[in-house]
């Protein structure tokens, strides 16, 4: 299903959450509006490295960032392996891989939408509401 946010649209496949499309969307509108901070939906996540990486992502809190090599270091895997499942993440924006960065803080990818614009937008989104300053300070679609 196809999701409509901060003028895109996010794929995210809906057979991978319990809830129907009505709620995923109202819950979107409502992360997009300022309302919701986590989403409150059931994710199967898929068996292996993709799923163990999926669940850290999902443990980094609203406004926060954390590094490819930060969550590589708490599952003992490499930063490509982080990069790599969370370019394989079938629900973007609900379970939070945008908010996983460079060692740097740059944006090294996002398979939603418009990729690293769209991940920008959505930091500088939580940034605003919870008034931190946004972490990223570049774009880098290349590079994991």
């Amino acid at each position: 299903m196809n999701v409509a946010i901060l003028g895109t649209t996010i794929e995210i496949d809906e057979s991978a959450i319990a809830e129907p499309p009505a709620k995923i969307r109202e819950q979107v509108r409502e992360y997009e509006h300022g309302d919701r901070q986590t989403f409150d939906l059931r994710v199967t996540v898929p068996e292996g490295m993709t799923g163990e990486v999926m669940a850290a992502m999902d443990e980094i809190p609203y406004g926060e960032t954390r590094t490819y090599g930060e969550l590589a270091a708490d599952l003992d895997t490499s930063p490509i392996v982080v990069g790599q499942a969370c370019g394989r993440n079938p629900v973007p924006l609900v379970v939070p891989c945008h908010r996983v960065v460079g060692s740097d803080g740059e944006l090294r990818g996002y398979s939603a939408a418009d990729g690293v614009v769209t991940k920008r937008q959505l930091l500088e989104l939580e940034a605003r509401e919870t008034e931190t300053k946004p972490v990223q300070t570049r774009l880098s679609a290349d590079r994991y």
